[in-house]
């Protein structure tokens, strides 16, 4: 007995170990961008990011430890069932209650650990997570300008900047300054300097030493009266303003999972409105608990699974994720609404899923033929993946001459592909990348679908619209989940070859690794392809759709793409004779062409000095004399530090003022929702008109490296399968879920040291592919041939 408890065990803990850090590290990979961006922001150090991935983690572990329980209980003993080992077990006097005692074991233990995890770890890890981003508040200010760049993160200041040239220890010189004070936005005051020293200081703080600069205020009592100071030298504080959004990590219900459990049993108790910490304190026993249910339940499906082996148990470990975190969420959110009682809410999910457990026990134990619904499920995805199935006469026929119209364009071309060897190649990776593909977008449509669904239910949404933005929504989970799907396609194609020794076959017929490989390769590059083709047709428009319909699901007005509300744009460059501009205005209506509080400032080229400000309260297009007509304003003229000519109007126009409406119309769209045409055309407009194009640069080299992880995932992975078929398929998936890993967190950290300038753009997208081909390369080329 001690013999197949060591021996269910080790397959069933392998198994939950790796099932834990998958969809463990599908819910981390949403933080995984915003943390990488603090590190290499300087806002937080290697030593902040241990810490903040430790406070983020408990709440995670509450989710995933019930997951990991089924899937290793599912996924080990589908695979025993699928070998005939468990046959063989209860032949031998194993009966079903033995089964259950054994995995009970692990079940109990990951009961513990959940407990002590929900109970204490948890809610301690959530109020330090609250406590790390109130002092992120008081951190360090930092902040990277580039030139020709308007900057809002400094609290009621707008920066431009000529001319930037960074310096040591968070110093930098800044030449042609232009800064706004807009602490009375309807009259900004204008701030010009020739050269500015910049010095960090504390509590958010950077401190700006203007040399040769002038100060233009306007009197808001007497728009005649302008004033006009200059100055040799002088120190402006500045309080960066966007730097404790940086480090916000936490959840709405952040502080409620904080309160330590004793004090929630307190608060529960006390008069008034107590029901969100009762369904709290509930669902920190609930989920633990799900352990023990979900045992139950996985035992007896996994022992019936005998032809579907681990492709089943994956199946139906999915099917039933849903099914028990949909009940809860469900039962959560009437709990929440008054509709039952907390109790009941939180723990209706887990009566359900213990009576279906004693059911199926029951049927197990009477051998009833229920089950066999599950082994008829196998049987099916066997048989659609099943490199044997049966063809009719007909296909039979057609195959046949396609095959001699195939042999004869072979030999018309002299080409030798593909050949039998290559074509079984090929069906294996086909087959396995498909189903893998499948698997994986069925998963992320499941935790997408926890997560809306309290937002579905908040603003009852219709189940039509949900069912829209979910069918939306695969074109952009399908894109992104494509490369991991070649490594693990890869990885159990030839893993299973190499265990079965037919790559030894294979290699006594005379044909090399680099052979055999080679259709896969060519598979994977044709994928490549199609994903950048998929990206430049059809993604964009999906992403569009679906970001519209997640803002209705979540109870968001109608937006538009188009920002009327930039009020801060660079003119047209004119070249080196012309004056340089700077628009400032309160609103621009996109659709009737008309600007309101309109200020238009002109600065002497080469100088950056201002020599001329226009002000109108109302400012349209005129399409007849394409045109501006200024109204009710008036305009300045400067000379030597002094107003040197000052008019007002009713009505004016200024022919020299050559931007169209269509300048200022630019729309403010997200890379994914853009093709690489759209985008390089959006970068290119968006950067004569002095707006950040850094970020959308790297995402543009990224829409031509990112298609080619597929390849480089698939080099990479063919070394590693030939070691791990060795040591079976849990070395094989553990692999493929490091290298994932691995590959996402250096993709994030050269994401982000490109966003702030720190790499160029083109090295900041190609560098994870450029590493991991160099790898997988090295790795190829050592590998016995």
């Amino acid at each position: 007995m001690r013999i197949f408890t060591r021996y269910i065990l080790r397959e069933v803990i392998g198994y939950a170990a790796l099932g834990g850090v998958l969809f463990t590290f599908i819910l981390f990979m949403r933080y995984l961008l915003p943390l990488l961006e603090l590190a290499v922001r300087g806002v937080a150090g290697p030593g902040d990011i241990l810490l903040l991935i430790g406070y983020l983690l408990p709440n995670f572990l509450t989710l995933t430890i019930p997951m990991a329980v089924l899937i290793g209980i599912l996924l080990g003993l589908s695979r025993l069932a699928a070998d005939s080992e468990i046959t063989a077990m209860r032949a031998s006097g194993l009966g079903v209650m033995s089964f259950i005692r054994i995995v009970g074991l692990l079940a109990v233990v990951m009961w513990g650990l959940g407990l002590a995890n929900s109970l204490w770890l948890a809610p301690r890890a959530a109020r330090a997570l609250l406590q790390y981003e109130e002092q992120a508040k008081t951190s360090q200010a930092t902040v990277e300008v580039q030139a020709r760049v308007f900057y809002e993160d400094f609290k009621n200041y707008v920066l431009y900047v000529q001319e930037v040239q960074p310096g040591a220890n968070g110093t930098a010189l800044w030449k042609h300054v232009f800064l706004a004070d807009l602490t009375k936005p309807s009259q900004p005051r204008i701030i010009s300097a020739e050269r500015t020293y910049v010095l960090s200081s504390d509590a958010q703080t950077l401190h700006l030493q203007m040399e040769d600069g002038s100060r233009h205020d306007l009197s808001r009592d007497d728009p005649n009266r302008y004033d006009i100071s200059t100055f040799n030298t002088a120190d402006l504080p500045v309080q960066v303003g966007q730097q404790g959004e940086d480090s916000h990590l936490s959840r709405r219900d952040t502080p409620l999972q904080a309160t330590p459990t004793s004090e929630l049993w307190t608060l529960m108790h006390r008069p008034g409105d107590s029901r969100s910490y009762r369904i709290e304190l509930h669902r920190r026993f609930s989920f633990p608990a799900a352990c023990l249910v979900l045992m139950l339940v996985g035992v007896p499906l996994g022992l019936s699974s005998k032809r579907g082996g681990k492709g089943t148990g994956f199946v139906v470990t999915l099917l039933l994720v849903f099914l028990y975190y949909f009940a809860s969420s469900m039962g959560i959110a009437m709990a929440r609404q008054g509709k039952v009682s907390a109790g009941v809410g939180v723990w209706g999910a887990n009566v359900l899923f213990a009576l279906a457990g004693g059911v199926l026990i029951q049927q197990m134990s009477r051998s009833a033929l229920s089950l066999g619904l599950l082994s008829q499920l196998g049987s099916t995805i066997a048989g659609i993946f099943s490199k044997k199935q049966k063809t009719p006469a007909s296909e039979l026929r057609t195959n046949t001459l396609s095959n001699q119209w195939t042999q004869r364009l072979r030999r018309a071309l002299h080409v030798r592909f593909p050949l039998i060897l290559d074509e079984y190649v090929m069906g294996n990776f086909v087959r396995n990348f498909i189903l893998v593909l499948l698997s994986l977008t069925v998963l992320f449509l499941i935790f997408t679908f926890f997560e809306l669904i309290g937002d579905i239910i908040k603003y009852r949404t219709p189940l039509v619209t949900v069912g829209e933005y979910l069918m939306n929504l695969i074109p952009f989970i399908l894109y992104n989940v494509t490369p991991v799907c070649s490594l693990v396609a890869v990885l159990i194609t030839f893993g299973t070859l190499n265990r079965t020794s037919e790559l030894t076959a294979m290699k006594a017929t005379g044909t090399s690794l680099y052979r055999m490989v080679t259709p896969v390769l060519l598979i994977a590059t044709l994928i490549s392809a199609a994903l950048f083709a998929f990206d430049e047709f059809y993604l964009p428009d999906a992403n569009r759709k679906q970001e519209a319909l997640l803002s209705t699901i979540k109870g968001k007005p109608a937006q538009t793409f188009l920002r009327p509300d930039r009020k801060w744009m660079s003119g047209q460059s004119g070249g080196s004779t012309q004056p340089t501009r700077i628009f400032y205005y309160q609103f621009f209506g996109p659709d009737t062409n008309v600007f309101a509080n309109l200020t238009v400032f002109e600065f002497e080229p080469g100088t950056f000095r201002l020599t001329r400000r226009i002000f109108a309260t109302s400012t349209r297009w005129d399409e007849n004399e394409h045109t501006w007509i200024f109204e009710n304003g008036w305009q300045r003229s400067f000379g030597d530090d002094s107003v040197s000519d000052y008019q007002t109007f009713a009505h004016a126009t200024f022919p020299e003022i050559r931007e169209r409406p269509s300048y200022f119309k630019k729309e403010d769209r997200q890379s994914q929702q853009m093709s690489f045409t759209e985008l390089r055309t959006y970068i290119h407009d968006l950067s004569q008109s002095g707006f950040d194009t850094m970020r959308l640069r790297v995402q543009l080299n990224r829409k031509l490296a990112y298609p080619l992880v597929t390849l480089v995932m698939a080099l990479i992975a063919i070394p590693f399968s030939l070691q791990a078929g060795k040591r079976g398929s849990i070395a094989g998936m553990s692999a493929a879920v490091g290298l994932a890993i691995a590959y996402w967190v250096i993709a994030g950290i050269t994401e982000n040291l490109g966003n702030v300038n720190s790499l160029p753009a083109v090295l900041a997208a190609w560098s994870p592919d450029i590493l991991f081909a160099c790898a997988g390369g090295y790795l190829l080329l050592r590998t016995p041939t």
